[in-house]
């Protein structure tokens, strides 16, 4: 869909110079001399390179829609993780390295949402939270009970976490998928 450069707006993914762009920043400029236009930030969604373009409201881009499709993560292989299309049942390989850091989350049977453009996938959305299990937790130092005190613990996945004197080791937690912060203790 065809969109004036004055209709740009944060978070709109465009089709420019033959690549995906999410715009990240925008602002309206009208100078003393000549024409407006809207200067963007935009961030490449393959690449993550960055670019400010400028764009007059004459010019026009291409907005490009993304299909979000529900996937399963089955299990790695290699450097590889695979996905499997929850209504046509197809597998998809995606590099770990398209996941980033988020892979460390990764459990098998999880429901994660694809971009998808044209058929190719553009980026892995996972759930919010996810249960992990703590297998080494520090022990609670005598007369530590202020209300903001937190400790490192590690989690089933490798990662480290910052969590309440009163978790140890084997118990569950619901840790942030997006930042890894503690959100509360597992209730089951």
């Amino acid at each position: 869909m065809k969109i004036s450069g004055n209709e740009i707006r944060v978070g709109n993914i465009i089709d420019y110079q033959g690549k995906l762009w999410v715009v990240t920043k925008t602002q309206h400029v009208q100078p003393g001399k000549g024409g407006a236009y809207m200067q963007a930030e935009m961030k490449s969604l393959i690449e993550g390179t960055k670019l400010n373009e400028r764009f007059r409201s004459a010019e026009s881009v291409e907005r490009v829609y993304l299909d979000e499709m529900p996937h399963q993560f089955l299990y790695a292989e290699g450097d590889d993780l695979v996905f499997m299309d929850q209504e046509t049942f197809e597998q998809i390989n995606l590099p770990r390295d398209f996941v980033g850091d988020a892979a460390a989350f990764m459990q098998d049977g999880m429901i994660v949402n694809l971009s998808m453009h044209e058929g190719r996938a553009i980026s892995v959305k996972l759930p919010d939270t996810v249960v992990l299990e703590i297998t080494d937790a520090e022990p609670v130092i005598k007369g530590q009970t202020a209300s903001s005190s937190f400790k490192p613990a590690t989690l089933s996945n490798g990662l480290r976490v910052m969590v309440p004197p009163h978790i140890g080791t084997g118990m569950r937690v619901v840790v942030n998928t997006v930042d890894c912060t503690y959100v509360e203790r597992s209730k089951d």
